[in-house]
């Protein structure tokens, strides 16, 4: 085959042959017939090869673009992974008061759980923005301890967060689980304030109005914190008495008060709505008038019933008012039935003796 040959070829192949020259018209006549009309230049169309491979081409243009979706897909998704809790550091914002104080009357509940069914729910952390190879917590701090506890790798989504994203995903899922007491709420909104966030994102947070989160840090810096951390977080306590009790706890004579039943042996007994309601009396006797209160027994009267050990097993209140026993949260709930199932027959006994 000759070089011409050759290159013909090769310019079929790519539809680049050159047509052969068309004659110059010649004249004619007026009215021609239509057989005698040039003839209109053939549009150039693509060669069968070309076809192949601008479909090819196509083909491999969208296979890379569903690749960087799937790509672009993975890498933003979330994965659930295990992690050494020794590794995760709670968040630099404290919202529990229960943590630290022994208060929190379902934890061990929330142990057993986990120990049983495993994590069902994963937490939230993000890495350690100072420590390398470290993470810290936005959410999920009760599941991190009952992990640790139990010597469990800890089921966790990490993702990058500022500070900002983290105090905000740490009040959502507590508002979203109802997990935080009023005074709880109340607590945390003050402790981001003073980390420097400003209102706009403590709102956001704990989803609040401004009028809420006015009254909210109205009442939290009303009560001494020595006096908040030894009441906790008493979850049955809604805002109407915590503003009662912020309202007493204005005057010195109120917390001076407050501190005193605090430091009672018997206060620490008593759950935390036990130990809020405690104070909350005291300051109400406290406000009474002086007329109400002279027709009330020696505080005296309040005393403690201890077991072979010294320790405070119950309370007896004797007074005009009121007379009653209230049993310390350590005594079994089956002593109280049995205490109450032997009550008429000690009253009998009582009676005897008395006519003895």
């Amino acid at each position: 085959m000759t070089d011409k040959n050759r290159r013909d070829q090769l310019k079929a192949l790519f539809g680049t042959v050159d047509t052969a020259p068309q004659p110059e018209p010649k004249p004619v006549n007026p009215a021609p017939v239509e057989d005698n009309l040039p003839e209109q230049p053939k549009q150039r169309t693509a060669s069968g090869a070309i076809k192949a491979m601008g479909l090819s081409l196509g083909g491999i243009s969208r296979e890379l673009e569903d690749a960087r979706k799937i790509r672009e897909s993975l890498e933003g998704s979330e994965r659930v992974i295990e992690i050494d809790p020794q590794l995760i550091e709670y968040s630099f914002v404290e919202d529990r008061l229960s943590h630290n104080f022994g208060l929190d009357e379902t934890f061990r509940e929330l142990v057993e759980s986990i120990k049983l069914n495993g994590q069902q729910v994963p937490i939230l952390v993000r890495p350690h923005p100072e420590r390398r190879g470290y993470y810290q917590t936005a959410y999920g701090h009760r599941r991190l301890r009952a992990a640790a506890e139990l010597k469990l790798p800890v089921q966790a989504i990490v993702r990058e967060l500022s500070d900002a994203q983290l105090v905000v995903a740490q009040g959502k899922e507590n508002a979203e689980r109802r997990d935080l007491s009023f005074i709880e709420r109340a607590f945390f909104a003050r402790n981001l304030i003073d980390r420097g966030f400003s209102r706009s994102v403590v709102q956001d947070a704990l989803a609040l109005h401004k009028a809420e989160m006015t009254r909210y840090l109205q009442v939290v810096d009303a009560i001494p914190k020595p006096i908040l951390q030894a009441i906790g977080p008493a979850p049955k306590v809604g805002r109407p008495r915590w503003v009662k009790l912020a309202d007493m706890l204005r005057k010195p004579e109120g917390r001076d008060a407050a501190q005193k039943v605090v430091q009672q042996d018997h206060f620490k007994l008593h759950g935390s709505d036990g130990r809020f309601d405690a104070v909350f009396e005291r300051l109400l006797d406290l406000n009474k008038p002086a007329a109400t209160k002279a027709g009330k027994t020696d505080p005296a009267a309040a005393r403690d019933i201890c077991d072979g050990n010294g320790d405070v097993i119950a309370q007896l209140l004797n007074n005009k008012k009121e007379r009653s026993i209230g049993f310390a949260d350590t005594v079994p709930e089956g002593f109280v039935d049995f205490v109450a199932g032997e009550l008429n027959g000690l009253l009998q006994r009582y009676r005897s003796e008395r006519k003895a």
